[in-house]
């Protein structure tokens, strides 16, 4: 005796081939019939589902004789075997359609100009450093770098500035809790205030080989910020020594790097000044690169612009490095790599070069 849809087939039904052939055909109108993933889902369930009009029957099967029981899970195992391989293929279909509508609705028109993308650039600062060590670079001078994170000693013992010095007094450093490097002299450590301390690095390597010639750029820190000074900037320092050196040596050498960095027409101007770390001491001006001598507002009616500050070695601090100032002389002469940055753009207040808004920077 027949079962109701879904309800359990008798034995006897079971093993008939006609009976797995009308659940088959009804099976497969409702899978050909899904007209989306959820009709194909349901559609599923209702076949092969725990209480599905096939799997109800398949389960039936167990009460068969064994040897009646293969013949019947014969025919019924290759009814779910079709209708599983239906029901792939009518997915595989939904898919395939569902993508060509999206492909459909997602028209590109590839006449339309393409979108460049936003590309990045040096930063104002970069440019202006690569420049000025490519300038002394045309001079003789090798790059040098060190730590930031530096010794009392070279920052400043080494400089000619032992700790009762009053230009000790002239930096508010940051203090760092470390220790000194192996094989170096004790004290505190701080973030260097200068570039020096590479120079005097650099020295000490060289064991007292000549000549000297060398620039470290870098970043420093001292406790400043307003708009013309900032707790982090960048310099270039510079250091030559050998036989002879003298004054002269570097007039010279600022004078052709003011002409290459603002022109040929610069002009240089040094006045008297103090350092400790060299002596004499002068502080260099270069003629306003925006009145080119006139006088404007920038320089203040003077008609010259403060750039930087330089001198001849001071022979404590050649000592320090390893050389005789009996023998040998030089010069050494520090930029800051911000205020040529803010000359060369017009830039008013440094702070802009830190904060990183792409609406300045996008300008260069």
């Amino acid at each position: 005796m027949g079962t109701g849809p879904g309800g359990p087939a008798e034995p006897l039904e079971v093993e008939d081939a006609a009976f797995w052939q009308g659940r088959m055909a009804a099976a497969l109108a409702d899978v050909a019939g899904a007209q989306s993933p959820e009709d194909l889902e349901a559609a599923r369930v209702r076949h092969l589902g725990r209480h599905g009009e096939l799997s109800l029957p398949l389960r039936s099967l167990g009460r068969l004789p064994e040897e009646r029981r293969r013949a019947a899970g014969a025919l019924g195992n290759g009814a779910r075997g079709r209708l599983e391989a239906a029901l792939a293929e009518r997915g595989g279909a939904l898919a395939a359609a569902e993508l060509e509508r999206r492909l459909r609705a997602e028209v590109i028109d590839v006449t339309l100009p393409g979108r460049r993308p936003a590309l990045g650039h040096a930063h104002p600062l970069a440019t202006v450093r690569r420049d000025m060590e490519a300038i002394f670079a045309g001079l003789g001078f090798v790059v040098a770098d060190g730590p930031e994170v530096e010794s009392e000693w070279y920052n400043f013992e080494a400089l000619n500035m032992p700790a009762d010095h009053p230009a000790r007094e002239m930096h508010d450093s940051f203090y760092v809790q470390a220790e000194p490097r192996p094989g170096e002299p004790p004290g505190r450590m701080l973030l260097r205030t200068h570039t020096s301390p590479v120079q005097m690095r650099y020295m000490l390597a060289r064991q007292g080989a000549l000549p000297v010639r060398v620039i470290a750029p870098g970043r420093v820190y001292r406790r400043d910020d307003d708009a013309t000074h900032s707790p982090v900037f960048h310099q270039v320092e510079g250091l030559l020594v050998d036989r002879g050196v003298s004054l002269a040596h570097l007039r010279g050498v600022l004078t052709e790097f003011a002409r290459q960095l603002y022109g040929p027409g610069t002009a240089l101007r040094l006045r008297p000044s103090y350092f400790p770390f060299t002596e004499p001491s002068v502080e260099a001006d270069f003629s306003c690169i925006f009145c080119r001598g006139a006088g404007c507002r920038t320089c203040k009616g003077s008609g010259w612009i403060e750039i930087l500050g330089a001198g001849m070695v001071h022979p404590r601090v050649l000592r320090a490095g390893g050389y005789d100032p009996e023998e040998v002389s030089g010069f050494a002469f520090g930029i800051g790599i911000d205020r040529v940055a803010m000359l060369r753009y017009g830039i008013p207040d440094m702070r802009l070069l830190f904060e990183g808004d792409l609406r300045f920077l996008q300008q260069f």
